[in-house]
């Protein structure tokens, strides 16, 4: 007999579903009759569960952008210097692993996604708040007008565009290593603060 998902499970495989079609196409391209054939559901049935294909679309590019804050998550017991290498060696991997969906991710926020742009920038602005904390300075966390969370903001685009562009080429071709892309990032950020 086949058992039946509950509705959080079953909701919860959907948007699994659709994070995988993320891999290899944009998010405004995935088709949900595909998504509910592959859960084994009518797209009527998919529409009981998201009222609507934006409401699904949201679901899915918010369970993304969660992903990208948990795997970059670095062990809270490492010195803060530590953390803020740990979160960009996990950052680089990330996108080296899933760059398809990444880019897909980013392009659909540059694409004017009303949706796509909310999600990437509560995400970009998670991302530049922790890097500020690790900086020894989270009270400037809550203060997207001061010039360091600017910089740190701008320094984070920077280091997301040399990690695709750099996730592009084939491994043998790459003019440098994870590792140094790491630690090139590291040293722009220190440089950018002086100035």
């Amino acid at each position: 007999m086949e058992h039946r998902l509950s509705a959080d499970d079953r909701r919860k495989q959907l948007v699994k579903i659709g994070l995988m079609m993320l891999r290899d196409k944009p998010i405004h391209e995935l088709s949900v009759d595909e998504i509910a054939g592959a859960a084994g559901i009518s797209r009527g049935l998919l529409f009981h569960y998201f009222p609507s294909k934006r409401d699904y679309y949201v679901a899915v590019i918010s369970a993304a952008g969660r992903r990208l804050l948990r795997v970059t998550k670095p062990d809270a017991a490492l010195a803060p210097e530590q953390q803020l290498r740990e979160m960009l060696v996990q950052f680089v991997a990330f996108i080296e692993r899933r760059r398809t969906a990444y880019i897909s991710f980013v392009r659909g926020a540059a694409g004017g996604d009303d949706f796509a742009v909310e999600v990437y920038d509560e995400t970009r602005a998670s991302l530049t708040k922790r890097i500020l904390s690790y900086l020894g300075t989270p009270e400037l966390a809550d203060d997207p007008t001061s010039a360091e969370y600017l910089r740190i903001h701008a320094w984070l685009s920077y280091t997301e565009d040399l990690a695709i562009e750099w996730s592009g080429i084939p491994s043998e071709d790459r003019p440098y290593s994870a590792h140094h892309l790491v630690e090139h990032s590291i040293e722009a950020l220190h440089t950018l603060r002086k100035l």
